[in-house]
């Protein structure tokens, strides 16, 4: 539909990433710390959506990794991150056409969409999607249980920012693959 895609949550990674780099313990980051360690961020345009890159190159793998896993979730709790990483989500609209997905899209960033879907899937059908996306091979019962408990731990610590807008669609998503969600997005999109 030559939308392209922004994914804030990657935005809120990059700046962990980037205060990861400067090394120090978690419980010592400040708001102002991470936000002078987010200035190396920039978000790229791509054909299809948008790169957080660090110092200007690509950082996927380290901004998925579990130093920044672990605490990114913090950081996205400070509220200047949370406005910087709004404020990029915005700009990016002014150029594109953008699909944004997270956990406050609907509510706050842009609550004037013509189109709001809230995407949905049990926990543990979150952690094996996780997990293969990382392992790149199907997980075990044990390391998908593992996940599970940090997803439902996320949750809890994110909740605030996790409740759908009262004007959105709620898609459960947890028995539905990906081309089926694609084909039920594109259809209300259409039918707006």
């Amino acid at each position: 539909m030559g939308y392209r895609h922004v994914d804030s949550g990657a935005l809120y990674r990059a700046a962990t990433a980037a205060r990861v780099r400067l090394g120090g313990d978690v419980e010592e980051w400040t708001e102002e710390s991470v936000l002078d360690a987010a200035r190396i961020v920039t978000l790229a345009p791509t054909e299809t959506g948008f790169t957080p890159l660090l110092d200007g190159a690509p950082a996927e793998s380290e901004m998925r990794g579990e130093d920044v896993t672990s605490r990114v979730s913090v950081v996205a709790r400070m509220p200047g991150v949370r406005d910087w990483v709004n404020s990029l989500v915005r700009k990016s609209r002014e150029d594109f056409d953008v699909v944004v997905d997270g956990r406050d899209i609907g509510t706050v960033v842009f609550p004037d969409a013509d189109v709001k879907v809230f995407l949905n899937a049990a926990p543990g059908e979150r952690a094996r999607r996780r997990l293969v996306e990382r392992l790149h091979r199907a997980p075990t019962d044990d390391e998908i249980a593992e996940e599970t408990g940090k997803i439902v731990l996320r949750d809890e610590m994110d909740s605030a920012q996790s409740a759908p807008s009262p004007d959105a669609i709620v898609i459960d998503t947890t028995h539905l693959d990906q081309d089926e969600q694609i084909r039920q997005i594109v259809e209300l999109v259409r039918n707006r």
